[in-house]
């Protein structure tokens, strides 16, 4: 499989990685198309067999699948500058937040769309990815798809193309809101005395331990917290505050606020 990446950013180049450390695809079949010359060399020195481009300068795509990483404000405009043109059987994987398939393929004149969410992890191949595809697209090409993304993490196919906003706000931004409570968490530790690094060594471990519980534990999420909050002790104080600020209900709100700005994204 030939595979051109239109966008080389933090995303395209993480998807780029996997395929290759997973032998997906062969190094001198990888064409990583960039809008940014600054960033040319650097891309060139870490693809050394594979084709570097810039947008411009790219009059024929030699692909089979041709992979949409660009920014969604972006899309319009790039799909409008194209100099060359999408043949009969080549497939189109956008990892756009936002843009529907039905504008992909009236923007790009194409049916072959598969549209896919991915968040950050997919750096260290931790990733979760929603995706779903146009009419038309077989079994055995959506099994293609399935085996590239599944090189990031893991990947789930949405019957429903409207449920991949909710997708966006939940797991695509996700990580950022983990970052975010973490954040809080090591500044609270400063605030108490501890040394900052010394916080951050404990908050990233209560973290990854918090997870591994999470995934080993039969019991809901209500009796895990449950289970570390005894009537009268430090953890009820700190829920008590967090529910009299109604943080869940904060925490929700901009969740959904995400999702509204994923349907933004469209037009």
């Amino acid at each position: 499989m030939k595979i051109a990446i239109l966008g080389a950013g933090n995303m395209g180049l993480s998807f780029s990685k996997s395929f290759l450390k997973y032998e997906l695809i062969k190094p001198e079949n990888l064409h990583l198309i960039t809008r940014n010359e600054s960033k040319f060399s650097k891309i060139a020195e870490e693809f050394p067999k594979s084709t570097i481009s810039i947008f411009d300068d790219v009059e024929e795509l030699n692909a089979d699948l041709i992979i949409i990483a660009v920014k969604p404000q972006d899309f319009q405009h790039v799909a409008e500058n194209f100099r060359f043109q999408l043949k009969e059987n080549q497939m189109v994987l956008s990892i756009m937040a936002g843009i529907k398939i039905e504008k992909i393929q009236k923007l790009l004149h194409h049916p072959l769309v598969v549209r896919a969410m991915p968040n950050s992890p997919t750096l260290l191949g931790m990733g979760i990815t929603g995706y779903t595809s146009a009419e038309g697209i077989s079994f055995s090409q959506l099994i293609n798809i399935e085996r590239l993304l599944n090189s990031t993490g893991r990947s789930v196919y949405l019957e429903n193309e409207e449920l991949l906003d909710a997708v966006t706000a939940l797991s695509g931004s996700g990580p950022a809101y983990f970052y975010y409570i973490v954040d809080a968490m090591i500044k609270a530790g400063v605030e108490m005395g501890i040394d900052e690094n010394l916080s951050k060594l404990f908050v990233q471990q209560t973290m990854l331990g918090a997870y591994h519980l999470i995934n080993n534990s039969d019991k809901s999420l209500e009796e895990l917290i449950k289970d570390v909050a005894s009537k009268g002790g430090t953890t009820e104080a700190a829920l008590k505050t967090f529910n009299e600020n109604n943080l869940k209900e904060i925490l929700t709100d901009g969740i959904l606020n995400a999702e509204k700005r994923a349907k933004e994204l469209n037009g």
